[in-house]
């Protein structure tokens, strides 16, 4: 890279120092201004991006360390060196403290200056250039807001963008907190529908008699409360792409109004006789194997035909774990960004923590782990004990012994509501579901709060 492209700001109080300073430093062809005080300083940070910041530690009004937080507000990535006549630890300490790159001490030697000013350009250029690197990896590897760099991820991704073209249906399986919604995101936003809306319904939220209501709207005086007309999610998604999520939760009476609908593109709001025709995408979701379902007579057969037009399976977390860090990174990005706060990374034993669990929560839980421990860490870097994560001997089975699913989630939901003192909201969190989930899963293992078994038989 050529040196004209460094541009260099250099402040010091005494015009002989800037004017030599400049002039060594335009001499190695750099790009050099020159400042006499804070103030001016600071008015040409503001104004423009500048490489390297040279100052003067001892300055009347507004010092260099002042300068130097300053700078550091404005353009984090600024290498500043500070220039000193007292070179004692505690300045030195102070300003490396502060964010300073490094510190030279007057009257200084034009070859060290040069020195310095090379290191300085060549880290910044080896920077930018694992910056692009990681982009370029990044884009790679993902469809959207969705990365990996899983070949059966990779599978699901050409597969999507390819359903994406198209007006099919779509199914979308995977276990909880593994991207369903996010995924048919992705594929509206690839569609030819992007400019329509994309209209979410969790199926599981509502109550059948509510989500009849929220998905084909009522007419007013239809049933108590209803004071006037509501349009429902099919009509809001006109246009566009209708996300139906957990669509195995759904009551045999809403199936039937669903498969109707899907077969007709004609529906009534609850109440009236109107025929309303929409022009509507369908994507399904569920973490339910509705196959099965549909054999055993707990979902319409036809309806699951109908939806199953295009499946794609997300495969969870812990069979893609060449996922973890690429998502480890892809979310302490996020978390900085969102916290307004440094986070580097997380510790070499925290990221092989995380490469070790099993993710019952998948991406989602995954997420939040990140997320408590860039809150609960008191440094840069997420250690394994900021993660909140249960020990391998909460959750593993007894020596000799192999444990089912079900036996294996069952003791890490324990272990996850002991280390929280039976707090639902926060193990909720750190599981990646909702607490009406995790009170069901309470109930179905006869768990307690504090995370000991309160099933029939257990020992007191």
């Amino acid at each position: 890279m050529s040196n004209e492209r460094t541009r260099i700001l250099v402040v010091d109080d005494e015009e002989i120092v800037r004017e030599s300073l400049g002039g060594w430093l335009e001499k190695d062809g750099y790009t050099v201004v020159v400042a006499p005080d804070g103030p001016s300083a600071i008015a040409r940070l503001e104004a423009e991006r500048w490489s390297i910041l040279v100052v003067d530690l001892k300055m009347p009004g507004m010092d260099g360390l002042q300068v130097l937080e300053e700078a550091k507000r404005l353009q984090p990535e600024l290498a500043v060196v500070i220039m000193t006549a007292y070179a004692t630890v505690d300045t030195a300490v102070a300003a490396m403290k502060g964010g300073a790159y490094d510190y030279l001490v007057k009257p200084f030697d034009p070859e060290e200056l040069s020195i310095m000013m090379q290191k300085i350009v060549s880290q910044q250029l080896l920077v930018r250039e694992n910056t692009v690197l990681r982009q370029a990896l990044k884009q790679e590897y993902r469809f959207r807001d969705l990365l990996s760099k899983s070949p059966a991820m990779q599978s699901v991704f050409e597969l999507a963008k390819t359903a994406a073209r198209s007006s099919s249906t779509i199914l979308v399986l995977g276990e909880s907190g593994s991207g369903k919604e996010v995924l048919a995101r992705a594929i509206h936003a690839e569609s030819p529908r992007a400019e329509g809306p994309f209209v979410p319904v969790s199926c599981a939220a509502l109550t059948e008699t509510l989500l009849e209501s929220e998905l084909f709207g009522h007419e007013k005086g239809s049933f108590t409360g209803a004071t006037a007309r509501r349009k429902g999610k099919f009509e809001a998604a006109d246009g566009g792409t209708l996300f139906l999520d957990e669509v195995g939760d759904i009551g045999p009476k809403l199936q039937l109004d669903l498969l109707r609908v899907l077969e007709e593109r004609k529906f009534h709001r609850v109440g009236g006789n109107e025929t309303i025709g929409v022009d509507v995408r369908i994507i399904a979701a569920t973490n339910r194997d509705l196959r099965k379902a549909a054999v055993e007579g707990k979902f319409r057969e036809d309806l699951f035909y109908r939806l199953n037009v295009i499946p794609v399976l997300i495969p969870p977390l812990r069979a893609r774990r060449e996922d973890v860090p690429l998502l480890v990174e892809h979310f302490v990005e996020r978390l900085g960004i969102e916290m307004k706060r440094r986070i580097d990374g997380v510790s070499p034993d925290a990221m092989t923590a995380l490469m070790a669990h099993d993710w019952p929560g998948n991406v989602r839980e995954l997420r939040n782990v990140l997320e408590r421990g860039a809150v609960v860490a008191t440094g840069p870097v997420i250690q394994l004990a900021d993660l909140g994560l249960p020990s391998k001997a909460d959750v593993a089975p007894r020596p000799g012994t192999l444990a089912s699913l079900e036996e294996v989630e069952k003791r890490h939901v324990a272990a996850v509501l002991a280390h929280t003192g039976g707090n639902v909201s926060q193990s909720a969190r750190i599981l990646g579901i909702d607490r009406v989930t995790l009170y069901n899963k309470m109930r179905k293992y006869g768990i307690r709060r504090d995370g000991e078994d309160d099933s029939p038989g257990a020992a007191r």
